[in-house]
């Protein structure tokens, strides 16, 4: 695991442009600015070419979408294709609501992606598998969260990341886990957007999003994990906020003792 990628983002500081969900938008920018990335957000079309051609990177969040936003989603994905830039997915609700899953995979047709970071319920559902979601959160399956999380992958020739208490990741051939984390994050709104453009960061800085998508889910979640320890009083409000320092003070051998993946 790569873990001193870290050390390149900072580095190197690129530019991530999100197409942002409102109601996360700025933990999103908070978090990527404190692990040492550059956020720039965007809903206008007219600015795509210029945005995309600046930034190292793109996250497509389909938190909150309109139509004007899916012509917006669809315009900045095909140009990062033509401009060689890394996108990173995150298909919020497509297990709960038949629109939302109609756009991703119409999305998925039109460009395609490096990445795509969904929880368990969201993945499933972009792979044609059976699950119960809930709202935005999981919610319930029996399936294979490997054999999931690999077809999906390989289906839409990209890697995917099943985020939950054990991150799972494929690049259709393997499987990575991720045991770090803490609860504080299903009860923290904007956790799952915060992490799929701090991956989006690492791919920009790495030629391979496999391992971009495995050292970015490393780090987000020990550094969730090492605040919870730290500070065990800590409630959902006051997590976000101090998650924002230990994301930008952490040092890469901070995760010597605690990093746990296989």
């Amino acid at each position: 695991m790569q873990i001193d990628m870290l050390n390149k983002v900072r580095g190197q500081n690129p530019v991530v442009l999100n197409v942002a969900n409102f109601v996360t938008v700025q933990d999103v920018a908070n978090a990527l600015n404190a692990i040492g990335a550059s956020p720039i957000m965007s809903k206008e079309v007219a600015e795509a070419e210029e945005m995309v051609k600046m930034a190292g990177s793109v996250t497509i969040n389909l938190g909150t979408l309109t139509k004007e936003q899916v012509i917006q989603m669809r315009t900045i994905g095909t140009l990062a294709n033509q401009f060689h830039k890394p996108v990173v997915l995150d298909p919020v609700a497509v297990g709960a609501v038949h629109y939302r899953l109609e756009t991703a995979l119409d999305l998925l047709a039109s460009f395609p992606v490096s990445i795509i970071r969904g929880n368990a319920g969201e993945i499933a559902a972009l792979g044609g598998f059976d699950w119960r979601a809930h709202g935005i959160d999981a919610g319930t399956g029996s399936g294979n969260l490997d054999q999931i999380t690999k077809q999906t992958a390989t289906k839409f020739h990209c890697v995917v990341i099943a985020s939950g208490a054990t991150d799972t990741i494929s690049d259709g051939k393997t499987v990575a886990h991720i045991y770090n984390g803490t609860s504080l994050f299903q009860a923290h709104v904007g956790s799952g957007d915060m992490l799929s453009s701090i991956v989006a960061a690492f791919a920009a800085v790495c030629d391979d999003p496999y391992a971009a998508a495995q050292a970015a889910t490393l780090i987000f979640a020990a550094t969730g994990e090492k605040l919870a320890l730290d500070q065990p009083a800590l409630g959902p409000g006051t997590f976000g906020s101090h998650l924002m320092d230990y994301l930008n003070k952490l040092q890469t051998t901070d995760f010597d003792q605690i990093a746990r993946f296989d």
